[in-house]
């Protein structure tokens, strides 16, 4: 068997995802996750973890999800078939941050949040005076994600979606003064997706107001 995530655009109407449901199980497939990312215009998001019966099956999966009218697909990723659903990750990164010493807690925020979302980097960052305190990967320019979020600061997550840059998602560790900021070139954010990172750093800055100090 053989576990994939795939991220489709599908006319917002009923029955549109029960058809792709339905190619999808022509390969004798199973889907065992949805997550709906977006909706609006008369689209919809949705991300689709699939169950194939055997590996190699994925471009005749996408085939088959092509069949469909108004349907077309963002992206198709394997997965490890242990991996947790997008709801279990968030408390795993609320548990780990928890978990973990004060001095260790924002690294360890930074580290779980690269791994729930495929992140290529990952910079937290004084928003005042544009320090990075953890740098994951090779991101841009720490001045310039300072200057970036010092414009961006009005945003709502739906309004990041609407008007930031598609591979840029960036959460606010409460009061501490600490931006985390994400880079995932290789897909899209979604507002489903940048709503859940806001949540997760109001969280980890209500679970430990001083991070700015580890």
């Amino acid at each position: 068997m053989e576990t994939c995530v795939v991220r489709v655009w599908l006319p917002d109407r009923p029955g549109a995802l029960g058809q792709v449901a339905s190619r999808i199980g022509a390969l004798r497939a199973d889907v065992v996750g949805i997550d709906i990312l977006e909706r609006g215009g008369g689209q919809a998001v949705d991300e689709l973890t699939v169950v194939l019966p055997q590996a190699g099956l994925m471009d005749q999966l996408v085939a088959e999800i092509g069949q469909v009218d108004g349907v077309a697909i963002e992206d198709v990723r394997r997965i490890a078939a242990e991996r947790p659903d997008a709801g279990l990750l968030a408390l795993e990164i609320v548990a780990a941050t928890a978990e973990a010493s004060v001095d260790e807690r924002l690294e360890v925020f930074c580290a779980a949040m690269a791994d729930c979302t495929d992140a290529a980097w990952v910079t937290a960052l004084d928003t005042t005076t544009g320090r990075s305190h953890v740098t994951l990967g090779a991101g841009p320019d720490t001045a310039w994600l300072a200057a970036f979020l010092a414009g961006s600061s009005h945003l709502t997550a739906a309004e990041q979606a609407a008007g930031a840059p598609g591979d840029l998602a960036w959460t606010r560790l409460g009061d501490s003064g600490v931006a985390v900021v994400i880079g995932r070139p290789q897909r899209l954010f979604h507002t489903r997706e940048r709503q859940q990172i806001a949540l997760l750093g109001r969280i980890a800055g209500a679970i430990s107001p001083s991070l700015i100090n580890s």
